[in-house]
């Protein structure tokens, strides 16, 4: 298993002007090992479940990211979880610091399963997560959910793919 490596994306396939068209090819049953791999950590709003100010916080940081080149070219990845009802958590894969914003490292290995559907379903994403993680023989740790396209980017593709990644503890 590689150390801090993610499938690779086509990062030049994008007719919307925003979000790439995601392929899953390569990131369903993926093993991912991480050791001090390198984020940006932002907060969102929500309420009930619902994010507020996504948009807002996901422009700010993606041009921070932009702007100090620490976007990897190959691949990006945002692992995104709710800590509360009224909070979400997200961590920005990036290649080197970027000022102004929190900067956090992340070691540990994980598993990832391709979901397609409603964002509403994440719910039963995060069990089926902790399902796969058990049948491993492994416990879960932190459960993400990385949301491939945008939501308008997602209609526009006439899919939406979103991978469950589980934190996996022995």
């Amino acid at each position: 298993m590689e150390t801090n490596t993610l499938p690779g994306m086509d990062m030049s396939c994008d007719t919307t002007g925003c979000c790439p068209r995601f392929s899953p090819e390569g990131w369903d049953g993926r093993q991912l090992h991480f050791r001090d791999k390198l984020f940006v950590r932002a907060t969102t709003h929500s309420l009930l479940h619902i994010p507020l100010d996504m948009g807002k916080v996901f422009t700010r940081v993606q041009t921070h990211i932009e702007n100090a080149g620490a976007q990897d070219p190959d691949s990006y990845l945002v692992l995104s979880r709710d800590l509360s009802s009224s909070e979400g958590e997200h961590f920005f894969a990036v290649t080197s610091e970027v000022p102004d914003e929190k900067m956090v490292r992340l070691s540990g290995d994980f598993i990832t399963r391709v979901f397609e559907g409603p964002y509403r379903k994440a719910k039963d994403w995060k069990h089926e997560m902790e399902i796969a993680v058990q049948a491993a023989g492994k416990t879960a740790g932190r459960i993400f959910m990385f949301y491939t396209t945008c939501p308008r980017c997602s209609r526009a593709y006439g899919r939406n793919y979103v991978i469950g990644i589980a934190e996996t503890n022995p």
